[in-house]
């Protein structure tokens, strides 16, 4: 039995629930974790799981060395990474998940620049907006706007996005240029409505202009939970969008969307990187999350409103 394997095996089965999920995520067969556990048992003479047909759930000693165990595994990957040679450079998987706009408009693009920093890095990327599993689908983190919902995630604020009101030409000439927000709850107007995928809300935005305050809610037709389907929605002339202005900033170049209200202030939307508290900080994750914030630090805080 090689004893890390057996301890790696063990760890994803307490942190998924699952032989099946744990096998998956560490490309192995069923089979195999199957028995690297049962020889972990036998090496310890302690039952680790509780296992039925449906569920597996950690002893209370399993759930003692569950603790001592990721210290330890964690504790071997600084040793390795702490070497001059390794240090230098990160290796490895890293899964990763960030909404689309993102991916398409800023990550994906400097990439290049990430991996010729980091070239052993492989990384599995998923651009999307919806409620990820970290545990069960074993991604490393994610990037997400808004405010975090999950407190048992550990998180990193990287940028404060800066945002404003914009419509197609199209919408404005059928439903005239608005003059003042609150003309936006009327019957002759619409936006373009935005579920968040982990809250399950509609979106509310507040804005600001001197001593003036107030927030829209809007009417809508419909409403989607994905970016590049909100940013479609208002170009395509269904309604009023509130954007961060690196996404508004190549349509409203070409002329599908013009920016409304320009001398009110909207509260910019918060964005976090999280990741698994149980999740070790890997040398890879590590220079991963230092590269988003400095990537956000660029785009971001240094972005004007769109004209």
């Amino acid at each position: 039995m090689d004893r890390i394997d057996a301890m790696q095996a063990f760890v994803r089965v307490v942190e998924t629930g699952s032989f099946t999920k744990a096998a998956e995520t560490l490309q192995a067969s069923k089979t195999r974790i199957t028995q690297l556990v049962q020889q972990l048992e036998t090496h310890l003479r302690v039952r680790l799981l509780h296992r039925t047909t449906r569920k597996v759930n950690v002893t209370a000693d399993g759930a003692a060395y569950y603790e001592r165990v990721v210290r330890l595994l964690a504790d071997l990957d600084d040793a390795e990474t702490s070497l001059s040679g390794a240090a230098a450079a990160p290796r490895g998987r890293l899964r990763v998940d960030v909404p689309a706009p993102l991916a398409n408009l800023v990550l994906v693009p400097a990439l290049p620049e990430f991996y010729a920093r980091y070239p052993d890095i492989q990384l599995d990327l998923g651009a999307s907006d919806r409620k990820v599993d970290l545990i069960d689908e074993n991604v490393d983190c994610v990037v997400r706007g808004g405010e975090l919902t999950d407190s048992s995630l550990r998180a990193r604020h990287i940028a404060n996005l800066p945002l404003g009101l914009y419509a197609a030409p199209s919408y404005l000439a059928r439903a005239g240029t608005p003059e003042h927000p609150s003309a936006l709850e009327e019957a002759g107007h619409r936006i373009v409505g935005y579920r968040s995928a982990r809250t399950g809300s509609a979106l509310m935005t507040l804005m600001r202009r001197g001593d003036e305050e107030l927030r829209v809610q809007g009417r809508h037709a419909q409403s989607v939970d994905d970016g590049n389907a909100y940013l479609a929605a208002g170009v395509a002339g269904l309604g009023v969008l509130s954007l961060p202005h690196y996404i508004a900033r190549e349509p409203v170049a070409r002329g599908a969307l013009v920016p409304l209200f320009e001398d009110w202030m909207l509260d910019p939307m918060p964005m976090y990187l999280a990741f698994p508290p149980s999740r070790h900080v890997s040398r890879k994750l590590r220079v991963f999350i230092d590269w988003i914030v400095e990537l956000m630090a660029r785009h971001a805080p240094g972005i004007q409103p769109p004209r």
